[in-house]
């Protein structure tokens, strides 16, 4: 592994893509250190470490929740506004032919209205935000002028970050979103450490190993779930063409048992945060029952038995359907027998495109469970030791450790590319 890191500053193409991205996510965490004007540090932190829906949206914004800065919303909205869009490819056949029939040109116009989608999406978050922080005094009392100058503000701040996330993705290796969130991870690392070497005693001592014992599982899995595939042995019929004779090989067809690698996660943890934070927006409401239904809306997700079972299950329904929307067995059967190709026992056409979806049903399957258990993990443990940090640090590092996965294969990628052999 060391040895690819050297390649990547000794390959001139490759040290560059590598600067690009270092520098980028460099003025992503400046971006970070910006607060908004106004803030309480001292409340803020203490707002954000005594909730549970808070730490874990500040993970997952890249760590700038913590200083309320400019771009406090993250790449939240623009996560949902993907969701969204991937939605409708299975409801709308005009997007589904647009994303996957139209080639580079349609991606790059879905691609487009999944960022006007951001917009209106960045300011409805953002409202919810700024309010519910002025409730916890968090922030001081704001005119309409204050608000909507702060709104445009944080709205900004995620445009510039969406910005940002496809400017590495475009330019550097890996994919942008994904590493800014890891970032965040990386930055709040030393800060917990620290904050757990003060507050250590000789009882936390069974919390740490059981942190520890999670850690490893949690990583063993991912590692075991993202590198597990299902071999399809495929066979290429012999053609003659003059004095020269093509095919007649035999190779294999490799269907990964996680298609969807780290995006399930992230669906899920965007999805989740949505209802805790209306339900901290109306909590605060005017209206009896609108508060009513703030509060039971955050009460829901206190319940950590109920906020397992629905982050299982939305990890568990995006890890299909991120599969379904990305993985199309018809255009794979099409072209397999286009080249001449088959499954062995498998008969050209139909036959074959339902073969593969019975094939990747299963196997997705056992790699949805997986993800959705190493998911949940963290909860189980919490629960005999109870530790908040267990809770967001075992989801930072199912990200973490997927994004690395990912970012990896994509170096490798690139460095076969080359002509490079992987050591």
């Amino acid at each position: 592994m060391f040895r690819k890191l050297g390649l990547l500053f000794t390959i001139p193409d490759l040290r560059k893509k590598t600067l690009v991205v270092l520098a980028l996510l460099a003025v992503f965490r400046v971006a970070t250190a910006i607060p908004v004007p106004g803030v309480d540090p001292v409340r803020l932190k203490e707002f954000i470490s005594g909730s549970q829906f808070f730490g874990l949206l500040n993970i997952f914004s890249g760590g700038v929740l913590s200083n309320l800065s400019i771009a406090m919303l993250g790449v939240s909205p623009y996560i949902t506004a993907s969701i969204i869009m991937q939605l409708f490819t299975m409801i709308i056949p005009r997007m589904k032919e647009m994303y996957q029939e139209e080639g580079e040109a349609g991606r790059e116009r879905f691609n487009q209205y999944a960022r006007l989608l951001t917009v209106p999406l960045a300011l409805a978050q953002g409202y919810a935000l700024l309010t519910l922080l002025i409730r916890q005094q968090i922030l001081p009392p704001l005119d309409l002028f204050g608000y909507a100058s702060n709104l445009i503000i944080v709205t900004a701040g995620t445009i510039f970050l969406m910005w940002l996330g496809e400017l590495i993705t475009e330019r550097g290796i890996g994919n942008g979103v994904s590493l800014m969130i890891l970032a965040g991870i990386v930055a709040s690392i030393p800060q917990s450490f620290q904050q757990e070497a003060f507050a250590f005693t000789p009882e936390r001592l069974p919390s740490y190993i059981g942190f520890i014992a999670v850690a490893l599982a949690v990583i063993v899995g991912v590692i075991i779930i993202s590198e597990g595939e299902r071999a399809i042995p495929v066979s290429y019929a012999k053609r003659i063409r003059g004095n020269r004779v093509f095919g007649g090989t035999s190779t294999h067809l490799p269907l990964r048992v996680n298609q969807a690698g780290v995006i399930p996660i992230i669906f899920a943890v965007s999805i989740i945060l949505f209802p805790g934070l209306v339900g901290s927006f109306l909590a605060g409401a005017g209206n009896m029952y609108l508060r009513e239904a703030g509060e039971f809306l955050v009460r829901m997700f206190e319940n950590q038995l109920l906020y397992g079972a629905v982050y299982f299950f939305m990890v568990f329904v995006f890890t299909y359907f991120y599969t379904a929307v990305t993985f199309d067995p018809d255009s794979l059967a099409e072209n397999l027998q286009k080249q001449g190709g088959f499954i062995l026992g498998i008969r050209p056409g139909r036959p074959t495109a339902d073969y593969l979806a019975r094939i990747l049903t299963r196997i997705t399957l056992a790699g949805a469970l997986f993800l959705g258990v190493i998911a949940i993990l963290p909860l189980i443990v919490q629960s005999i030791f109870p530790i908040s940090a267990f809770t967001i640090g075992g989801t930072a590092l199912l990200i973490g450790v997927s994004v690395i996965i990912e970012t990896m294969k994509q170096i490798d990628a690139q460095l076969v590319m080359r002509e490079y052999d992987k050591m």
